[in-house]
């Protein structure tokens, strides 16, 4: 069962959705529209290694916008902190992001219960596209969960995504045992 607007906002009420910050205005029918952080990456090295640590280059977005090259994954990131204590996030771009040929997430759409941080995307495009920090670029929708939880993400020894961060972060799949 995905969360309504007015199950979204009891929940923000009772702390068991944090985003921050938090506009009524960009709050939908049901979901939560996200916006591009001031912050992209991309990884130093043309081939990566998935048991090594690939080195990023941070890139700030100027004013004037940040032109998006086909070809590059570019790792972003939300301007909004979020926390979800009792739901599962699901991050989904905007038709209006994705009509301009911009995909934000090649496969991590989906957050765990007890994720409490900004989000990391996965940026491609299929041509140059201009792009600026405070865009709306996604929406966040919350799906009910049944049964107790007993492995709450931000509560895991082993979650790699934990440290909270204005920027985004790369992967971390060099730590997993493989």
């Amino acid at each position: 069962m995905i969360l309504t607007d007015s199950e979204i906002l009891k929940s923000i009420g009772d702390g068991n959705i944090v985003i921050e910050p938090f506009r009524p205005e960009c709050l939908g029918t049901n979901s939560y529209d996200v916006h591009l952080g001031k912050w992209l990456a991309v990884y130093e090295d043309l081939e990566l290694d998935a048991k090594k640590h690939n080195r990023i280059r941070y890139i700030e977005i100027p004013e004037e916008g940040f032109v998006l090259q086909p070809g590059t994954l570019y790792l972003g990131v939300t301007l909004e902190y979020t926390e979800t204590h009792h739901t599962v996030p699901f991050l989904e771009g905007k038709s209006s992001v994705g009509r301009l040929g911009i995909d934000i997430h090649a496969t991590a759409g989906k957050g765990d219960v007890g994720f409490c941080n900004t989000w990391t995307l996965e940026i491609s495009c299929v041509q140059p596209v201009r792009i600026y920090a405070g865009m709306p670029v996604g929406q966040l929708i919350y799906f009910k969960v049944e049964g107790q939880i007993e492995n709450y993400y931000h509560r895991k020894s082993g979650a790699k995504y934990n440290q909270r961060t204005d920027k985004p972060v790369e992967s971390m799949m060099w730590k997993n045992r493989f």
